[in-house]
This record gives structure tokens, C-alpha cells and sequence, in this order.
């Protein structure tokens, strides 16, 4: 048996190539949208991609199962199971509870696993060359290492009300199923340590059901109603682009045939673009950025969290232009059409061109812990409600920098506005952002709450 992990680190998400090496024959779970990797390995090994499968229609990328269809002419399999309205939309093999379907001489047997979704299942794997008994479990967004998926995406992600207690009990009869495999059946989730998919996964990629039921919490409650309320509290915010997700992973994403490279845009193409008002992303570091910018442009640093804080800060039905390196682009490319977003007018790869054309750029103005107190000014904490509860400035206003936009009237107009998260990523982001929305009196905490913390000053916990 030949398997291989594919990890993406962006959004912390984890697919799997297995092929049976008698046969030749393999098979792509929860594949994500640039399908190029797996070519490349099913090449090397001599592999030849019969099946494709998905764990559940995923929220936070978009899947790659009918582009690598496309590709390859093989089997997409999904799941049949849940309500009618979770159902695929596009043409596949249909998967249920108990259903064994088998790829050269690896046989796999489905698990209906709801919680997460309605319709989620899991893989449980035999290589009969070997012998009779399970091997592995695919548990995609079922269980994590240390942790389980959340029940809460579809209510606070797709807006379907009052299904997130449905689903925590739906989540905990499924431990049951997964309980009852032997123990030493190896653990492949579809997440890893940084995804919104629960709130505390480990950062080793693979476990075992045996490792699982001792250490992860979600097995040492037994108590349905504490289960549910433990499951329930502390979740991330999700990211604004999951609902779009959903909805184009069930409709399913349209080919691509390939990674497209983004126009590199002449200056004269640049001002064009923003002479249309098109969004300017500056994926330059933080320090970069407040050192001097296109007014109203955005600062999403090209690091691993690029790809998420894209889907928060862009809109699936308008053009956008980035500001990067040409040596980065084709990596910001793949983050950005693995979540859909495939509109990018192009890039700009030197500033200092608009800079010599005799345009002014605008700063970041930054304030240490001794410069920001005094009267007329607010605090603005844009990190996680949950990080805020654990310990903030006194006297802080908490908006998730996710939610500036929609929160924007609950920031008073009259006074300083003092910007900070944790080290200073996403305060970056927040000041592109409020200043896009006519905010002038804007400074940003030099090391954020960290330095903040680290100088010993005053901390408060709890709701503001």
C-alpha cells in the first residue's frame, strides 16, 4: 500500500493519496482545488487515480474533486447521507452508512459520522493484502488529533438557525462509532493546529483511536449535556468566506484546467485598476506597510494566514489587485483560488514605481504603552472575543478585525483610535481596513498586547 499526507499549512488542511501498489489503482480524499501535487505523486509512483472522495461538504477551502475528475476521468464518491437540503448538487456515486466500495485491493468502509455536518462520514481502511482488519480511519472534520469538529459552522457560518445543538448531540452519539474501532487503527484528519474547524487541535498530524480516547478531551465526558456545553464554548470566530464555501463546494467549484498566472500590471494598468475603485491587498510585511502604502489599501502580510484573511477582507463578485513580489505571486495565487477566489485583476510587483511616479504614500503612525493613554482616546482590541476574555487592557473596545466593517458604528468618531492585537498582524490589517472607512485618528500598539503584557501593566479579564 502506498499513502502519502498532503499538508497545506494556509489553512492547516490535510489530504490524502492512496494507492494500492498491486494494482496500480488510487484513491484522493478531500482533495484541495491546485491538484497538481497529486498528479505529480500518482506519476512518481506509478499510480493511477481511479477514485476520488469527500469526508463532507466543506466550509473552509474549496475542493479540487471535480477538478481532478477533469484530469483524470476518476470516480468521485460523496456522501448521500443528511437532510435534502445538504445534498451534492453535481453528478457523483452516491455513499451511505455500511457502504464498502474497494480501490485495487484496499477496501474502504463507510462510517456515517454526523456532528460536524449532517452528512459527514468517515473512511475506515483495510489493505486485505495484509489482512482483515482495519488499518486506518479518514475521520475528516469527525476527529482531530485532541480535539473533535465543530457543530456550530452551519448556523454561524451558513445561517442556519438553531442547528448547532442538534448537532453537538448528533456529534455525540458518532463518538460511539469511533470509539468502538480497535485501538491501534491510525487517525487521519482532514485539520491540523491553526484551522477554525475546532478550537483546540493538536499540531502532530496523525493519531491512533486508541491515543484519542485516552487524551482528547471529547471522550472523557460522558455527560451528554456537559458534552454539549463544552463542545459548544470557546469556538473560533469563522471566517466570513466559510458560507460561500458551502455553497460552491455543494454546487461544485468550477474548472479551473490549471493555475492561472495573474497579469504582472504596468503602472498605466495600475492606476487603471484603481481608477475603478478595485480593492488594493498589500501582502508586504507589516513593518513594510506602515512605513508607507497606497492610501486605502489593505495589509494582509503573504505568510500562512494570507489565505484566510483574504476571504475575510474580499468580495466573491469583485476584482481585486495585489501588491507582491514576483517570486510570491504563484504562491498567493494557489491560496487565494483555494477558496475561490479567482478574480484577481492582477498585481502591481514594485511600489516604489507608484512612489516615483509622484504619488504620495501614506503611513502607519505607532504609539508605545507610554504614549497612549490620556483622555480622548480609545483602545481597540481586535483579536478574538476569546483571546479578550482571557486578559485585555482595561477599558478596551473588542471588535474581532473580522467584523470592523459590520461593527464600524460602534467605534466612537471623536476620539484617538489606539489599534492592537496580540504582536501586530492583525492590527495591520484592522488599520487598512478603518482608514478604508474614513478613519484618520489611527495609531497602532507598537508589540500590541504582548508588549503590553510583557511591561507588566495592568490587565483585566472577563467581558469588557
Amino acid at each position: 500500500m502506498f499513502f502519502k499526507n498532503i499538508y497545506e499549512k494556509g489553512l492547516a488542511q490535510a489530504s490524502y493519496i492512496v494507492g494500492c501498489q498491486k494494482t496500480g489503482n488510487a484513491i484522493v480524499i478531500d482533495p484541495k482545488r491546485d491538484i497538481d501535487i497529486y498528479l505529480e505523486i500518482a506519476e512518481q509512483e506509478n499510480l493511477n487515480i481511479t477514485h476520488i472522495a469527500e469526508t463532507h461538504i466543506h466550509a473552509d477551502f474549496l475542493s479540487g474533486s471535480l477538478e481532478l475528475q477533469a484530469n483524470t476521468g476518476a470516480e468521485i464518491l460523496l456522501s448521500d447521507e443528511g437532510p435534502p437540503e445538504w445534498q451534492y448538487q453535481f453528478e457523483h456515486t452516491g455513499l451511505k452508512e455500511g457502504h464498502i466500495f474497494k480501490v485495487g485491493n484496499l477496501k474502504f468502509e463507510v462510517l456515517h459520522t454526523p456532528g460536524h455536518t449532517p452528512e459527514h462520514i468517515s473512511f475506515v481502511l483495510t489493505d486485505t493484502m495484509t489482512g482483515d482488519a482495519p488499518v486506518m480511519v479518514f475521520t475528516g472534520d469527525f476527529v482531530f488529533v485532541g480535539d473533535i469538529g465543530r457543530p456550530d459552522l452551519l448556523e454561524k457560518a451558513a445561517g442556519l438557525t438553531g442547528t448547532q445543538i442538534s448537532g453537538a448531540e448528533q456529534m455525540f452519539e458518532s463518538l460511539k462509532k469511533f470509539s468502538a474501532l480497535p485501538e491501534y487503527v491510525q487517525v487521519w484528519p482532514a485539520h491540523g493546529a491553526g484551522s477554525a474547524c475546532g478550537k483546540a487541535l493538536g499540531a502532530v498530524p496523525s493519531s491512533t483511536v486508541g491515543y484519542e480516547k485516552k487524551f482528547n478531551w471529547a471522550f472523557r465526558i460522558t455527560d451528554k449535556n456537559e458534552f454539549i456545553q463544552t463542545l459548544l464554548e470557546g469556538q473560533p470566530e469563522p471566517p466570513k468566506y466559510f458560507s460561500m464555501m458551502k455553497k460552491m463546494n455543494k454546487q461544485g467549484p468550477a474548472i479551473l484546467g490549471g493555475i492561472p498566472h495573474p497579469a504582472r500590471l504596468s503602472l498605466k494598468q495600475f492606476e487603471q485598476a484603481l481608477e475603478k475603485n478595485m480593492t488594493i491587498i498589500d501582502t508586504r510585511d507589516k513593518f513594510a506597510y506602515a512605513g508607507g502604502h497606497i492610501k486605502n489599501s489593505i495589509n494582509i502580510q503573504a505568510n500562512n494566514s494570507f489565505t484566510t484573511w483574504a476571504g475575510w477582507a474580499l468580495d466573491y463578485d469583485q476584482p481585486f489587485v495585489l501588491i507582491a513580489d514576483d517570486d510570491k505571486i504563484e504562491h498567493l495565487t494557489r491560496g487565494l483560488l483555494r477558496i475561490g477566489l479567482d478574480q484577481m485583476h492582477g498585481y502591481l510587483a514594485d511600489i516604489q514605481t507608484w512612489s516615483r511616479a509622484g504619488h504620495e504614500l501614506a503611513t502607519v503612525d505607532q504609539a508605545t504603552i507610554d504614549q497612549i493613554s490620556g483622555k480622548g482616546t480609545q483602545i481597540l482590541d481586535v483579536r478574538e472575543p476569546n483571546e479578550f476574555l482571557q486578559g485585555h487592557i482595561p477599558g478596551a473596545l473588542n471588535i474581532h478585525a473580522g467584523y470592523l466593517v459590520e461593527q464600524f458604528k460602534k467605534i466612537p468618531k471623536d476620539q484617538k483610535i489606539v489599534v492592537h492585537c496580540l504582536s501586530g498582524d492583525r492590527s495591520s490589517y484592522a488599520i487598512g481596513i478603518l482608514k478604508r472607512l474614513g478613519m484618520n485618528r489611527i495609531v497602532n500598539l507598537t508589540g500590541g498586547f504582548a508588549a503590553w503584557e510583557h511591561a507588566g501593566m495592568p490587565i483585566e479579564t472577563g467581558a469588557a
